[in-house]
C-alpha cells in the first residue's frame, strides 16, 4: 500500500515529537546523579558526532555558506544554547509534562513575534487565538499560586529563546543545509557546557547514568533526524499539527517513569493552549490556499 507524502510526514512528526521527549526523559532521570552541565557535556560529545556523520553522509556538511548565513546560522545556535540551558533546568526541577505544556504555546508565540518583529500580518481571529492561548499558559504556570514553582520562568525564557530561534530560521537562504544548522546548534551546547564544566567538579558516572545517557543522545539524534525530513515529506499545514504529539508522550511516560500527573488546572490550561494552537495552524492553510 502507497503511504501519501502527507501521512509520512505525520508519521515522522510523530516520532520527532517522542524522540525528543524520550531524551527529555532520559536528561530529567540523569538529575539525581550529574550535574546539568555535565550531563549536557557529555550527551554533547555523542550528539555533534552523529551529527557529524549524517551530514557528511547526505552531504550536508558545508562550510562556503557565506558570512550573511554564517551569522544567522551561529545567531540561531546562541539562541538553541540558551533555550537548552532554560529549559534543561526547568526540566530538572519540573514534572516534565508540566515543561512540555508550556513549550505548545510556541505557535502562539512564534506567529506574534512575526507580526512585530517581521511586519507578518495576522488577522483578528489569529490575534483573538493567541491571547485565549496565553490565557492557558497563565493557568499551566500559575505565578503566586499554591505549588507554583520558580523554575516555571526558565520554561517561559526557554519558549522566548526558541521564539527567537524560529524566526532567525524564516530568514535562512534555502541552500542552508537543515543537519548543518542543526549541527552548528549542537555545537554551540557542547561548547558553552565545555566551558561551563571547567568551573565545577567532575561527577563520576554510573553505568546506569552512562546508558542514560547514551539513550538520550540516540533519540536526540532521531528528534532532529525526524523533525527535518517530516518537515520536507508533506504539506506543512497537515503536518505541523502532529507536533502536539509531545504533550501526549510527556503525560505517559511522565506518568510512568516519574509518577508525574498534572492537576486538572494545569490539563485544563495545556487543552487552551493546544486547541489555540490548532486553530492559528488551521487560519494559516486556509489563508495560503486563498493566496
Amino acid at each position: 500500500m502507497m503511504i501519501s507524502d502527507n501521512m509520512r510526514g505525520a508519521g515522522l512528526m510523530i516520532g520527532s515529537m517522542v524522540a525528543f521527549t524520550v531524551n527529555d526523559t532520559f536528561m530529567k532521570a540523569l538529575a539525581d546523579e550529574l550535574p546539568l552541565i555535565q550531563a549536557l557535556f557529555l550527551r554533547g560529545i555523542g550528539t555533534v558526532l552523529s551529527l557529524s556523520i549524517l551530514a557528511k553522509v547526505l552531504g550536508q556538511l558545508r562550510f562556503d555558506l557565506g558570512g550573511r548565513a554564517w551569522l544567522l546560522v551561529c545567531l540561531r545556535a546562541l539562541a538553541e544554547t540558551v533555550a537548552a540551558l532554560f529549559f534543561l533546568t526547568a526540566l530538572f526541577n519540573m514534572p516534565i509534562a508540566n515543561v512540555t505544556a508550556v513549550l505548545q504555546a510556541l505557535p502562539l508565540t512564534v506567529t506574534l513575534a512575526g507580526s512585530v518583529f517581521l511586519g507578518e500580518i495576522i488577522g483578528w481571529r489569529r490575534m483573538t487565538a493567541i491571547l485565549i492561548g496565553f490565557i492557558g499558559v497563565f493557568l499551566i504556570v500559575r505565578p503566586g499560586a499554591e505549588g507554583f514553582n520558580v523554575y516555571s520562568l526558565y520554561a517561559l525564557a526557554a519558549v522566548g529563546c526558541v521564539t527567537i530561534r524560529d524566526l532567525i530560521v524564516r530568514k535562512l537562504p534555502a541552500s542552508v543545509p537543515s543537519v548543518m544548522v542543526a549541527l552548528v546548534a549542537a555545537f554551540g551546547v557542547l561548547a558553552v557546557s565545555t566551558v561551563a564544566c571547567l568551573t565545577q567538579d567532575w561527577t563520576p558516572v554510573s553505568t546506569t547514568a552512562s546508558w542514560q545517557l547514551f539513550g538520550a543522545m540516540i533519540a536526540v539524534v532521531f528528534g532532529y533526524v525526524f523533525a527535518v525530513t517530516a518537515m520536507r515529506s508533506g504539506d506543512l499545514g497537515f503536518v505541523a499539527p502532529f507536533r502536539y504529539t509531545g504533550l501526549l508522550a510527556a503525560l505517559l511516560l511522565g506518568w510512568l517513569v516519574f509518577g508525574e500527573w498534572p492537576d486538572e488546572i494545569t490539563i485544563l490550561g495545556a487543552v487552551i493552549v493546544v486547541a489555540t494552537g490548532l486553530f492559528m495552524l488551521w487560519r494559516e492553510r486556509a489563508q495560503a490556499r486563498r493566496g
